[in-house]
């Protein structure tokens, strides 16, 4: 699918400004959609909005397909009588500049829970009748999410195969026990998402108003401490202990020598294929509701996938397996329509994974921070691109701009000098404008470099086990200057369709 020349930011809910420790849902996410259109971006591009787990980190959640409580505006929920206002009189002295995650996250689960009591005690007709049909309408995995949840509080937060194995294999009677004994936890997660539908619903429908569109991310793999694998350990490669028997990662790369160890649990693609790829679609569609585009995350993990088995200390004892290919994306829009995508082709891209992309019309991405390692036929250098590609100065798993430009070593930063010629802006607003100006559909920048920043505002490093996700920004670093620039090269190179300006009145 081709999208129309644009531009956009990427920044995730979480590094938004607010007041109880991370940000989130509400008036601060209206105010950067003003500044985007302001500055005539028409994309806003996010993580994945599941409810994280350990680590913090979006792409391993406690569900594919649910919302992340923690993002949840507490003040709407005071506004709408779930909440005292002195409940949030409570709030520590939480940083403004990154989150930390444990804090936040007892606060925020403490008055949730709180929230949860007094609706199911005080809610107006009106409003229980509409909780009422999310839930029916989300039945099919909310009931089993719930579930996973309460059972997992009701165990001090270990992982599901722990449990009792009556309730780890999901014996009938021990679900249904679990249902009854924790009735109000099961309604506590149930009110969590509706919670997070409807806010989110309004941040999305803001944005699309003021013609912008949300681009979201879907994840390849899951997390094996989730209610996907324990609900449906057919779907995977687990043993007669439901314990992984091969995990995902990556071979050794430009992040790792060792490679990624993921940990994920591999897809029993036959299994998946068997019933029609039934899960998958359900996922797309529900990512849908919260996004206008999808990027497929490690797409070429749909063409082969990086096996390893389970014990293994890092990723290089792995090998290659074939994915379910083609046949997996006709399903998807046979079930679905035309689907606007965005292939993640990065890594080790074979001829085939190519092919793949070629076949579906998926735009792929480039980076403008490995363009310059090797000669002029590096395939990430503007020179080289095809239209149909999305290109960023950097995502989420690189360093900044000026971090990454201040480490680069002596031939890498002369080939960037040669390649940019006389530069009479700073280095970020440099591969902005590259960027902006290539022949790419889409262009889209970290907030991190429209600002100019260094390492320490880097989102993650790929492999570094705790410390990630944390960066959030204060509303008054975006300034005039940083719209008028933006606006400026989206009019200067197609990204923005110019203003048609208004005939004078004609007297004569």
């Amino acid at each position: 699918m081709r999208y129309p020349r644009a531009a956009g930011i990427l920044l995730h809910p979480t590094s938004l400004p607010g007041p109880y420790g991370m940000g989130g849902i509400g008036e601060a996410a209206f105010q950067f959609i003003d500044f985007l259109v302001e500055s005539g971006q028409t994309l806003w591009q996010i993580l994945p909005l599941g409810p994280t787990g350990y680590g913090d980190s979006p792409y391993q959640c406690f569900s594919a397909l649910a919302g992340n409580p923690y993002l949840i505006n507490l003040d709407w929920l005071a506004a709408e009588g779930d909440l005292d206002p002195a409940d949030l009189a409570e709030a520590p002295a939480f940083p403004d500049e990154w989150v930390d995650y444990g804090p936040v996250i007892s606060f925020k689960t403490a008055l949730l829970h709180r929230a949860a009591r007094r609706f199911q005690e005080h809610a107006s007709p009106q409003r229980r009748a509409d909780f009422e049909q999310f839930c029916a309408e989300q039945a099919d995995w909310l009931e089993d999410f719930a579930l996973f949840m309460a059972l997992k509080e009701s165990h001090g937060g270990a992982v599901w195969n722990t449990w009792e194995w009556e309730l780890a294999s999901r014996q009938p009677e021990a679900l249904a026990s679990g249902r009854e004994q924790l009735a109000e936890a099961l309604h506590a997660h149930r009110y969590f998402q509706y919670c997070f539908d409807r806010q989110w619903a309004r941040v999305k429908r803001y944005a699309n108003e003021r013609g912008l569109k949300i681009i979201g991310d879907i994840p390849i793999f899951v997390a094996f401490d989730s209610v996907d694998v324990w609900a449906h350990p057919e779907y995977f490669m687990l043993d007669e202990d439901r314990l992984p028997t091969v995990v995902a990662g990556v071979p050794p790369d430009y992040f790792s020598p060792t490679g990624q160890l993921w940990g994920n649990p591999i897809y029993n693609w036959k299994a998946l294929a068997k019933e029609g790829y039934g899960w998958w679609i359900e996922r797309v569609k529900q990512t849908l509701r919260a996004v206008d585009i999808i990027r497929f995350d490690h797409f070429r993990g749909f063409e082969a996938y990086w096996e390893v088995p389970a014990g293994e200390p890092t990723a290089i004892n792995g090998k290659w397996k074939k994915g379910p290919g083609l046949k997996f994306f006709t399903a998807l829009k046979a079930a679905l329509g035309e689907l606007p995508l965005i292939a993640e082709d990065l890594g080790f891209i074979t001829p085939e994974v190519a092919a793949l992309r070629r076949a579906l019309d998926l735009p792929g991405m480039k980076i403008l921070q490995f363009a310059f390692s090797t000669d002029a036929s590096n395939a990430y250098l503007p020179h080289n691109y095809e239209p149909n590609y999305a290109v960023y100065t950097g995502t989420h798993d690189n360093d900044t701009t000026m971090g990454w430009y201040w480490k680069v070593g002596k031939e890498e930063r002369q080939m960037l000098q040669q390649y940019l010629g006389p530069v009479g802006e700073p280095m970020n607003w440099a591969l902005i404008r590259l960027a902006y100006q290539s022949v790419a559909d889409l262009a889209i920048v970290p907030l991190q470099d429209v600002l100019g920043l260094g390492s320490e505002a880097r989102m993650n490093t790929p492999a570094k086990p705790s410390g990630n996700w944390a960066w959030r920004f204060r509303m008054e670093a975006l300034q005039p200057e940083h719209k008028t620039r933006l606006r400026t090269l989206a009019l200067t190179y197609g990204r923005k369709e110019p203003e048609v300006k208004k005939a004078m009145p004609s007297y004569m």
